[in-house]
């Protein structure tokens, strides 16, 4: 027979809601009271249900994570960090991948996490008002990765900064000719989100800062994907007159672009410079110099800040993090070579050197 709450209570002679509280280290039970309930409940075999648990306390001992799409590298990243993190703090995860537009629109219009989670981790996402609107009404702590927000607070890397340091590197390398590659995603389910606007941001303030012109047919925009870096890098290939080097806002679409110009004949680096963004597992494989933006401790940063947030005084303001970057140089960067396609070379000629 399996015991029950009520047995605890009648023998420790204390209400149920007393037993209830003790056994999930509630305030307001005496330690003595809380190690004497403790000891009759183990005695006689008593477990508490975790539902039972939640119901009384209010707690659910779970950390939500509003991700855009769990299949893209990046999230996969930022999720094990902070599940890492969340685990380590006797915290469990509910995943909730929003998919599409019309994912996202029910998933705020709705109240999906209410009574289901203790806090809620948003990943890349620039919330609309009514979507901040939908999680303030929840009452729980919320943190943004790579957004800053007024209201919430927020872990995040300075992508302009990053951005600027790796067009930096092309320029002392004494690259003058630099193409953009861009993130567009327009058509993406984190629409609006900041890392392509502040990398070409970025990208542009070095450029200026060295005194070279913005070059609009030098910037070419895509889907954060390899398909989505090889098709503007054809297009790069286009201009009358070839870059020799190129800034990619993404390692993903840094492979594509790689694979383009070995299949035009020419050579990464003595040709064309090729520097990405995020540092992926691969990108050590492909030899890709890259800006390291630390993933998973972005991601165990924004869950440790949760955790903080969870045990803040009410009013405190939102806390703001920035995850330190750096430049990782492999072998996808070099000088400019005297050999370097000009207008009267076709970017189709025979490979000249060794490709990567």
């Amino acid at each position: 027979m399996t015991a029950k709450i009520e047995e605890v209570a009648e023998r420790a002679g204390v209400a149920v809601s007393t037993v209830s509280r003790a056994l999930r280290d509630v305030p307001g039970v005496s330690l003595a009271t809380r190690q004497r309930i403790k000891d009759i409940a183990a005695e006689i075999g008593y477990l508490a249900s975790p539902s039972a648990a939640r119901l009384a306390t209010g707690v659910t001992g779970t950390i939500a994570v509003i991700v855009p799409d769990a299949t893209k590298w990046f999230f996969g990243q930022v999720i094990s960090g902070a599940g890492a993190a969340l685990r380590a703090a006797g915290r469990d995860v509910l995943l909730y991948e929003l998919g599409d537009a019309d994912g996202r629109r029910r998933f705020f219009a709705g109240q999906t996490l209410r009574g289901r989670a203790d806090a809620v981790l948003v990943l890349s996402l620039r919330l609309s008002e009514d979507e901040s609107r939908s999680l303030r009404a929840l009452g729980l702590p919320v943190v943004m990765l790579g957004q800053g927000s007024e209201a919430f607070a927020s872990v995040r890397v300075d992508d302009r900064a990053a951005a600027r340091t790796a067009v930096r590197h092309l320029i002392n390398l004494g690259h003058r000719r630099i193409g953009l590659i861009g993130i567009d995603d327009a058509d993406e389910v984190t629409t609006g989100s900041t890392p392509p606007l502040s990398r070409l941001a970025g990208y542009r303030q070095s450029l200026l800062a060295a005194g070279i012109a913005v070059d609009a047919e030098y910037e070419q925009f895509g889907p954060n994907s390899v398909s989505g870096g090889a098709e503007a890098m054809t297009r790069l290939l286009s201009a009358p007159v070839l870059p020799t080097a190129v800034f990619v806002g993404s390692d993903e679409m840094a492979f594509g672009a790689l694979g383009v110009v070995r299949t035009a004949g020419m050579s990464v680096p003595r040709d064309i410079s090729v520097v990405g963004f995020d540092n992926h597992d691969l990108s050590e494989v492909m030899g890709l110099t890259t800006i390291d933006q630390n993933i998973r401790g972005q991601g165990a940063a924004a869950a440790e800040l949760l955790l903080e947030t969870l045990s803040a005084a009410p009013g405190a303001a939102p806390a703001d993090r920035l995850i330190d970057t750096r430049l990782v140089l492999r072998r996808t960067t070099a000088p400019p070579s005297s050999a370097s396609p000009s207008p009267a070379q076709s970017p189709n000629s025979p490979a000249r050197t060794e490709e990567i």
